[in-house]
């Protein structure tokens, strides 16, 4: 995709910007300075409307003409992740095992490069919002931005993804599950710690927490017999003691990352975890806990949106490609799309190009014009 269609300039800044975001990015819900370079950007370049709400803001473009069709939301993610810096970039991240691993600063970049095409476009005739959203990363900050989509009264919502692994620009967009549900559930066993020399005047959780973790590695085939679908129970970790050879330790928790793609299956196999848990801590007489970390709701884009993002991709000239399965990691933009119609799009990176979360990634520039053009031809529909 060119940038034809933004002037020299507006181009020079919006690249500025994505580079000034990736330089100093900020974790899942402490993401202010992003917010205040992101809205002082759009203030600067356009006259939309800014409003901020707490952890996330919208800017609003309302058009003098109008064809009474509901209004049009887009969204945007603005976290970063605990990873460090691994390339030598010139604007490389200057915060400490902090770094734009995921492109979340390119899809801001893209939803700020999509404000300063909207006041010259004279086809768009209904209010359009650009969402800039927090804390994609956890889990947390989607629901509130849905609640707001809800009350609001949008039409349609849309948003995009990077996704490497495909042609760079191509365009990839699924009907129904695009990415799966998830959820974090962490187990603490609770005992009684004794000496190593006497570790049977103690309650050691370690036995528990084996047995544990050899149910889970079992507990997929047993839920589902179905090659199609997505049931992953993924062990993200364990931990019981240290390495001090005179204790036998009382306490122990081991986490996991439950996945699946529907969320009725992904609660039937945390109540078969939660099941054996209980079993386990009676059986070897333990307290037993349970917390729950970074729940996702399954992405299910709505079928007449995505075929409207295909044919906007056509009219622009892009490529279209098929997308045989759901993307496995979760996206919090599930929330929107149970409240409103909408689609969750990706464009591809290259088919060589680092993955998201791979210390080697950095979000490519060159496909930053391509998801503002295909925003901006939704906004004219």
């Amino acid at each position: 995709m060119d940038t034809t269609l933004f002037s020299q300039s507006d181009w020079k800044a919006i690249l500025e910007l994505r580079h000034t975001l990736h330089a100093h990015p900020e974790l899942s819900g402490e993401e202010q300075e992003t917010k205040k370079r992101l809205m002082d950007f759009i203030s600067h370049h356009t006259h939309l409307q800014l409003v901020d709400r707490g952890c996330w803001f919208y800017a609003l473009y309302e058009p003098k003409k109008r064809n009474g069709k509901p209004a049009i939301g887009f969204r945007a993610d603005m976290d970063a992740l605990p990873l460090p810096e691994a390339r030598d970039l010139p604007y490389g991240s200057t915060k400490a095992c902090v770094a734009h691993k995921c492109g979340h600063d390119g899809h801001s970049s893209a939803l700020a490069a999509l404000a300063l095409l909207l006041e010259k476009d004279e086809n768009i005739l209904r209010p359009v919002y650009l969402i800039f959203q927090s804390a994609e990363e956890t889990g947390k900050g989607g629901k509130s931005c849905a609640d707001f989509v809800e009350a609001a009264g949008l039409g349609e919502v849309y948003a995009f993804h990077n996704l490497s692994g495909y042609p760079e620009n191509a365009i990839m967009v699924r009907d129904g599950l695009t990415q799966c549900a998830s959820k974090g559930l962490t187990f603490r066993f609770t005992g009684k710690r004794a000496h190593a020399g006497t570790p049977e005047e103690g309650n050691n959780p370690a036995p528990a927490l084996a047995k544990l973790t050899l149910f889970a590695q079992d507990l997929v085939r047993k839920v589902t017999t179905d090659p199609l679908k997505t049931l992953l129970l993924t062990l993200v970790g364990l931990n019981v003691g240290g390495k001090d050879f005179g204790i036998s330790p009382g306490e122990g928790e081991i986490s996991f990352t439950l996945r699946a793609d529907e969320e009725k299956d992904l609660a039937e196999l945390e109540q078969w975890l939660r099941r054996k848990a209980d079993q386990l801590a009676v059986e070897y007489g333990l307290r037993r806990t349970v917390t729950e970390a970074d729940p996702f709701p399954a992405t299910v884009n709505h079928k007449e949106c995505a075929e409207k993002v295909r044919r906007a991709a056509r009219d622009l000239g892009l490529t279209l490609v098929p997308m045989e399965k759901p993307w496995r990691p979760s996206e919090d933009f599930g929330w929107y799309l149970k409240v409103c119609p909408g689609a969750l799009f990706y464009v591809g990176n290259g088919e060589n190009w680092p993955a998201p979360h791979h210390p080697a990634y950095d979000f490519n520039d060159r496909i930053l014009p391509t998801p503002a053009a295909l925003f901006l031809k939704l906004a004219e529909d």
